[in-house]
């Protein structure tokens, strides 16, 4: 019963996940927490362009180079094509990074992939659609715009003119959010939609190899740009927390769920977020921990 009632309303799920995550970070931001924009162009037009340039890069030469199925390719290229996620900025903090620009490089890059994530889908994924297949870029931009930038600014306008109220919203927001990630576990998981045996011990280990790479490669680009370990930790952070959850209402705009139809591509395409999802959270730990015993002049 629950497995056929989430892929009935699989991207509303999705969309109310995606929603009260973005609003309930809209209302802890202001404007002034983008002036690392002028105050700092250099390492925030850097970690834009990593984020924008050199992660792409990175996901079409590991699809290329390495024997993954159409889903897993897909689903790469997906993580590759959206920003940021909402806790890097709090990821950053706990290592202690420089969180403002932590902040300017979500937010920016959130704007950006309005236009960025449709075109690099569209050049990482056009070989492993079918024949018939048609971006849905006019769909893809409307989910951006009103599920992640729409409920953003809102969350703003609330910090703006309701101060008082907006840590409180905020913090169910979140939970909100979180509840919405419940249900799209447990749901896909009560639908047979999360089979790691289906799912294969090789796709999982290219997965956990796709992390490894960005987590080097993201600390490799900082060190040869000469950024300082605050604002490294930042752009490392910004790197390796994706935003999932919009990762997720993408493959449900691409791939929606139907009944009887269990371990199909869009299957393992879900699989790959939330396995990187989880992921994430793991090499985010080791990024905490290894920065705040250096800081602590530890290491």
């Amino acid at each position: 019963m629950l497995g056929e009632i989430y892929i009935k309303y699989e991207y509303w799920i999705a969309a109310f996940q995606l929603v009260f995550a973005m609003f309930g970070m809209g209302a802890t931001l202001t404007i002034a927490d983008f002036k690392d924009v002028i105050r700092e162009p250099r390492a925030v037009s850097f970690g834009i362009a990593i984020q924008l340039i050199l992660v792409p890069l990175i996901a079409l030469f590991f699809i290329r180079f390495s024997n993954v199925s159409a889903g897993v390719a897909i689903g790469i290229a997906v993580i590759a094509a959206i920003p940021g996620g909402t806790t890097s900025n709090i990821f950053t903090h706990l290592a202690r990074g420089n969180v403002p620009l932590s902040i300017s490089i979500t937010g920016l890059t959130t704007l950006a992939c309005l236009i960025s994530t449709p075109l690099i889908l569209g050049l990482l994924i056009t070989e492993y659609m079918p024949g018939d297949f048609a971006m849905p870029t006019g769909q893809i931009v409307n989910d951006i715009a009103l599920t992640l930038l729409l409920p953003l600014a809102m969350g703003m306008i609330i910090l703006r003119y309701v101060p008082g109220y907006a840590r409180s919203i905020s913090n169910w927001s979140i939970r909100a959010s979180l509840f919405g990630i419940l249900l799209i576990v447990v749901g896909s998981a009560s639908a047979g939609r999360l089979d790691i045996g289906a799912f294969g011990e090789q796709n999982f280990l290219l997965v956990c190899a796709f992390v490894i790479i960005l987590s080097i490669s993201s600390w490799a680009a900082s060190r040869l740009l000469r950024f300082s370990l605050s604002d490294s930790t930042a752009i490392e952070m910004e790197i390796i927390v994706r935003n999932v959850n919009l990762g997720v209402l993408i493959k449900a705009t691409m791939f929606p769920a139907i009944a009887g139809n269990a371990h199909n591509v869009g299957d393992m395409v879900l699989f790959t977020l939330l396995l990187y999802g989880g992921l994430q959270l793991v090499f985010a730990a080791i990024v905490i921990t290894l920065r705040r015993r250096r800081s602590s002049g530890i290491l």
